[in-house]
């Protein structure tokens, strides 16, 4: 893949390292699989073509929703899902992050957790922010439950901000600190 160099990062049971050509096909098939993406997000197919694109130029596009680490289990290796943060603003300075454990058998295991985890990491020893942020919609309890469970406070609501499977959706708005993420320790 082209683009900036990703690093590897590593924690108990997962790894989360840049995309290869060769994991696109799966990648594309989870970012394209409405069972996987659309129950609580907006859902548009992708050509092979656009996301390998995406993928290719996410390193060096602070607003690429393209996914930027693959997640794979150590023990495996095992391709689970892949995770990405994005510019959200263009004149605040703060990062959202994004996960999708595409494989069904590993939801519910830790993985998102421990994946979401590496990253907020990642980016707080990587870059100059004081705050990352993540939305999901308020239906999405899973999403949720995984962002509460790492210290991520809920701060508000933004109503009927998701248009998905006919219907306007509240989004829930979270956010850590780099004081927060430093003061308390991830769960195991």
């Amino acid at each position: 893949m082209t683009g900036r160099p990703v690093p590897t990062l590593e924690g108990r049971s997962v790894r989360l390292r840049a995309p290869l050509s060769t994991d696109l096909p799966v990648l594309f098939e989870w970012y394209n699989d409405p069972e996987t993406v659309a129950p609580f997000d907006r859902f548009s197919l992708d050509s092979f073509s656009e996301f390998e694109s995406g993928v290719q130029k996410a390193p060096d596009d602070p607003q690429s929703l393209a996914p930027r680490f693959v997640v794979e289990r150590i023990d495996g290796p095992l391709t689970l899902g892949f995770v990405g943060y994005y510019s959200s603003h263009p004149v605040l300075e703060l990062v959202d992050v994004w996960y999708v454990l595409g494989e069904r058998a590993a939801r519910g295991k830790g993985y998102g957790l421990e994946s979401v985890g590496l990253l907020v990491d990642y980016l707080f020893h990587t870059f100059e922010y004081a705050r990352v942020g993540a939305t999901c919609d308020v239906e999405n309890v899973p999403s949720y439950r995984l962002l509460e469970r790492l210290k991520f406070v809920r701060e508000g609501t933004l109503r009927q901000a998701l248009f998905h499977h006919g219907a306007w959706h509240d989004v829930a708005v979270y956010g850590v600190t780099r004081r927060e993420w430093a003061e308390h320790p991830r769960p195991p």
